[in-house]
């Protein structure tokens, strides 16, 4: 299979589409996959988000405990040999459904991150941004006596805490305006991914000789429209990720395996040198 992914991407004209599959070997789990995690709680929405203080107090307080797992996570190999891939010149863009910022710490430099970034908050209420840094001081200093004991992050960056965990836990506002509620720069569920982004993405695909799909199962339509885009206009596809996805009908390739071992020796054939060794960057 490995053989017939590198006559692909040789080519050039490149677009990745990624999901959470690539980031779990940088210690975040996905859903799905084989290292998927089990979530008790439904995830987060928007409507209750901005509607219900209570749930809000909740997400915030799980989240600042997850924020400090997906700080120390850091880009895998997989991750910079796709950024080897982009300045070889053979990966024109990524679409990324990630919000861990792995991709731009791994050295790539073009990605459209279309679910957004959990380090980057902005206020619903004036539209001011300022860094998850910033809020996490800010939150430390609310609640110099919380300790809640956390399990594994999930893959939008909070974690599992009992109600009696979160009792207590100080929600802060926004300096800028004084009054406004924050909220990670990230889609909720319940929430559209911002039409100039789509648009873009859409164009993305539109342009490309080849859409690759990594480590995603394509089971929401956020993510597998560009590939029904890429299926309608003729534009190959292939898939490389552990376990079948909602795409696989419509690729001309599919491999499964990890995506750790498969893009490193893709990186290495297509590009004819070895791993470089990066100095990696947080990613928050």
């Amino acid at each position: 299979m490995i053989d017939a992914l590198v006559e692909r991407v040789s080519g050039g004209g490149v677009v990745v589409l990624s999901g959470a599959g690539l980031s779990t070997e940088s210690g975040i789990p996905d859903y799905r996959g084989p290292s998927g995690v089990a979530r008790r709680h439904t995830p987060m929405t928007y409507q209750t988000f901005t509607g219900d203080p209570v749930a809000r107090r909740r997400y915030w307080a799980r989240s600042h405990v997850g924020w400090r797992l997906m700080a120390r996570a850091w880009p895998n190999d997989g991750h910079r040999a796709v950024a080897r891939l982009q300045h070889a010149g053979l990966v024109d863009a990524v679409i990324t459904q990630n919000v861990d910022g792995l991709h731009t710490a791994a050295g790539s430099p073009a990605v459209v991150e279309l679910h957004g970034r959990l380090d980057v908050v902005v206020c619903l209420d004036c539209g001011n941004r300022v860094s998850r840094e910033e809020l996490d001081r800010r939150l430390r200093e609310a609640n110099p006596d919380f300790a809640a004991r956390a399990g594994a992050v999930n893959p939008d960056g909070d974690v599992e805490l009992d109600d009696a965990q979160v009792a207590g836990f100080h929600v802060v506002d926004c300096t800028f305006c004084g009054t406004g509620t924050l909220k990670p720069d990230v889609v909720f569920f319940g929430e559209t991914v911002p039409a100039p982004r789509v648009a873009h993405c859409f164009a993305l695909v539109e342009q490309a000789r080849l859409l690759l799909v990594l480590g995603s199962s394509l089971t929401v339509m956020s993510g597998r429209r560009f590939v029904l885009r890429a299926a309608k206009l003729g534009i190959p596809v292939v898939i490389v990720n552990q376990g079948e996805t909602r795409g696989d009908p419509y690729a001309s390739l599919t491999v499964d395996a990890p995506l750790g071992r498969v893009l490193p020796a893709l990186a290495d054939r297509t590009t004819g040198a070895a791993v470089t060794p990066v100095t990696p960057v947080a990613a928050g």
